[in-house]
């Protein structure tokens, strides 16, 4: 059983995050795919990726208010292939704001092309479903959706190292809430105020913005009303 009780808080060189070792060795030295490590918010710690869309799935994954934490490569699992018992290691775990459990196939349209890429899929989702968990394959044509892709990089690398404590930006929304909404320029003054700053306050889910244009000096910073779900969805039928 995989115990998912692991979180972390970046601290700028000394980041607490868990000690997550993966299920598989991500990175090595050999090989066409670019591999490495990505300085998470959400968990406190450096993620492995393996191959850029990896990368960009771990964008989403930690924009989105709807996911709590996530690891990669978490366990290796054993599943039936006919009469043989073969192992798969998920790409990625997610742990929603629900407390419910995901794992992630991160795999290009391309490759589900592949006969035998998709049988070897099919087999994991149905061992995965009469186990009750969730399984979701994201493609690259869900991860680059663009310019939203482009949109949520660009507001991650904004944000501070260290984010604010959930209280900080409480107090922050309740203070501002009336003057909302604002443009991008004037809500990154009237918000930023201390260790608060406007883009940890979008990541975190109280604010929100469109993400089909370009984001610009003009974008529109709305309230992020309770009853949303999120101010964007990755899978919106598996509530991320």
């Amino acid at each position: 059983m995989s115990k998912n009780l692991w979180q972390g808080t970046w601290r700028g060189r000394q980041p607490a995050g868990d000690k997550h070792k993966g299920a598989r060795k991500v990175i090595s030295p050999s090989g066409g795919i670019v591999r490495g490590k990505f300085p998470s918010r959400k968990n406190g710690r450096m993620v492995h990726h393996e191959g850029l869309l990896e990368l960009e799935a771990i964008y989403l994954f930690e924009a989105s208010p709807n996911i709590v934490r996530y690891r990669e490569q978490p366990i290796t699992l054993h599943y039936s292939d006919g009469a043989k018992l073969r192992r798969y290691t998920p790409d990625f775990e997610l742990v929603l704001a629900t407390g419910e459990i995901v794992f992630i196939e991160v795999k290009p349209v391309s490759s589900l092309q592949h006969v035998k890429v998709q049988h070897k899929l099919d087999c994991v989702a149905e061992h995965l479903r009469r186990s009750e968990k969730t399984y979701v394959i994201l493609t690259d044509k869900v991860i680059r959706q663009e310019p939203r892709l482009s949109n949520l990089r660009w507001i991650y690398h904004q944000c501070h190292r260290i984010p604010p404590s959930p209280d900080a930006m409480t107090i922050v929304i309740h203070k501002f809430r009336h003057r909302l909404p604002l443009s991008l320029v004037a809500a990154t003054t009237v918000l930023t105020t201390g260790s608060v700053d406007l883009y940890s306050l979008l990541l975190a889910g109280h604010l929100r913005c469109s993400l089909d244009q370009p984001i610009s000096q003009e974008t529109l910073i709305e309230l992020n009303m309770e009853a949303d779900n999120g101010w964007f969805c990755i899978a919106q039928e598996q509530g991320f």
